[in-house]
This record gives C-alpha cells, sequence and structure tokens, in this order.
C-alpha cells in the first residue's frame, strides 16, 4: 500500500518545531468558548477529535482543521480556538488516533516520535478519517452545513489533497504545504487559496507549477507569499519569541483567511 513518505521539506518543518507549546495551552485554557473531544468512528477505527463551537446565537460553517506533521499539539488546540473566535465551528481530528503506544493517539507519543509516525500514515486512512470528521461535523445541529478546510505544513499538503477527495468543500486553505498529484487536480470544485511563506524555497518552489497546472485543469488557485516569513509561521508568529516578519506574516494571513471564510 502507498504510503505517505517523509520527503526533505517535512524535514524542514520539522526542524523549525518549538520543544514546547505551553504558552499555547495557556492562551487555551483561558479561553471562555465550549471545547470537547469526540470520538468519531468509521470503518472499524475510532479517531478523537478536537471540537470549539463559536460563541453564537445561529449556525455557523464548519473549518476542518489539519494538523502538522507533529500530530495533535498544544498549538493545533490554540489554533482551533482562534477559529472558533472567528465564528467557526472548529473540527480538528488527530490522525494519530489508535497509532500510539497502547493504542494511543498523538498525546501518547515519546517526544519527537510523532513526526515519523505521521509521514507514514497511510493516505487513504487519513482521507477517511477526514471524511468521517467532516461527515460528524456538518451533521452537527449548530452547524449550518457549509465545509471549509485548512491545514498547515504536512496538514497543508493534506488540505490540498483532501480538495481532490471532498466535493463539497466550499475552499480550501493551504498553509505552506505542497499539491497534490497533477492529475488528481481534475476532481477539485472548491477554490484553493495559498499562504506561503517568503523564507521556505522548497515549498516555493512548488508555487509555479501549481498555478500553470491549476490554470490548466480550470481551477482557481490563488496564492499569496509573506516576505521575510519562515515556514511555519502561523505557529512560531505566534510563540513568545517570534521574529517580526513571521508576527507580520501570521497577523496579514488571519486578516485574509478571515476575509475569505466571510465570503
Amino acid at each position: 500500500m502507498k504510503r505517505i513518505t517523509l520527503i526533505p521539506w517535512l524535514i524542514l518543518c520539522a526542524a523549525q518545531i518549538a520543544s514546547a507549546q505551553e504558552w499555547a495551552k495557556a492562551t487555551l485554557e483561558k479561553s471562555s468558548r465550549h471545547r470537547e473531544w469526540v470520538t468519531v468512528k468509521h470503518d472499524g477505527r475510532s479517531v478523537e477529535t478536537f471540537v470549539v463551537y463559536p460563541e453564537s446565537k445561529g449556525k455557523t460553517p464548519v473549518v476542518l482543521i489539519i494538523h502538522e506533521i507533529f500530530g495533535m499539539t498544544d498549538w493545533v488546540q490554540d489554533l482551533a480556538d482562534q477559529v472558533a473566535a472567528a465564528g467557526y465551528i472548529a473540527v480538528a481530528p488527530d490522525l494519530l488516533s489508535g497509532m500510539g503506544p497502547n493504542g494511543g493517539r498523538s498525546s501518547d507519543f515519546a517526544e519527537g516520535k510523532t513526526m515519523e509516525a505521521v509521514s507514514h500514515l497511510n493516505p487513504d486512512q487519513v482521507t477517511a478519517d477526514l471524511n468521517a470528521a467532516a461527515d460528524y461535523a456538518v451533521r452537527l445541529p449548530a452547524a449550518s452545513g457549509k465545509l471549509f478546510v485548512g491545514g498547515y505544513c504536512w496538514g497543508g499538503s493534506q488540505t490540498f489533497r483532501f480538495a481532490t477527495n471532498r466535493g463539497d468543500l466550499a475552499a480550501s486553505f493551504v498553509f505552506y504545504g505542497g499539491p497534490p498529484d497533477k492529475d488528481a487536480m481534475a476532481r477539485i470544485k472548491a477554490p484553493v487559496y495559498g499562504f506561503y511563506a517568503g523564507n521556505d524555497a522548497r515549498i516555493d518552489a512548488t508555487i509555479p507549477d501549481t498555478i500553470t497546472q491549476m490554470k490548466a485543469a480550470g481551477k482557481t488557485y490563488d496564492p499569496v507569499t509573506y516576505d521575510g516569513a519562515g515556514h511555519g509561521f502561523m505557529r512560531a508568529g505566534e510563540a513568545p519569541d517570534a521574529k517580526d516578519p513571521d508576527k507580520k506574516a501570521r497577523a496579514d494571513a488571519w486578516v485574509r483567511w478571515k476575509g475569505l471564510l466571510s465570503k
């Protein structure tokens, strides 16, 4: 069975992860929004999924969040809460569910081991897990039925790939991830919006061909590159020791993302 391999740009992504994310955990714990872990079951699998609800009077769209190669970290949960703060139901499945020691998930791996595990996930299983989480989310009583997807690093690539496998997406938001196979682009129905770092040559090198290929397939692809930022700026730009270019890129990306979500 074909597997997702650990290619060099993932190694680059891994090199830039913070060793601890206590700051993200602390931010999340201050939130007043309702958050919970739910178990989404499909095909004999149980996918532990983090859900955060916005404080809203009416039904709201869903944003499916695909985590980085580091698994379901405190930062991903923090990010989900921020998406909920913007007015959306955030749903973030832990794609390492059942894959950890003793059948555990991301939090059960030894430090530094999640990257290898995520890199060896079966792509068909990833798609099935994401579909199950999305199906669960859009059926929530508080959901409007509108579905978006956004992911980061490895999750950015999976976001682009998921757009080739899910026909009811309103939009796909790819944060510094690579494109899917050229032939698969024909199946994409939703617009794809890219968020890239200026100092990320390996990923940025994929953009020109992706523009050409998506245009040839008749698809909408709108990439924006944030000058001076490094790979992973959505996380790095929030950290206490964030560099100014990453802070700015993160802030500008949030403005753009919220604007696109509200269309």
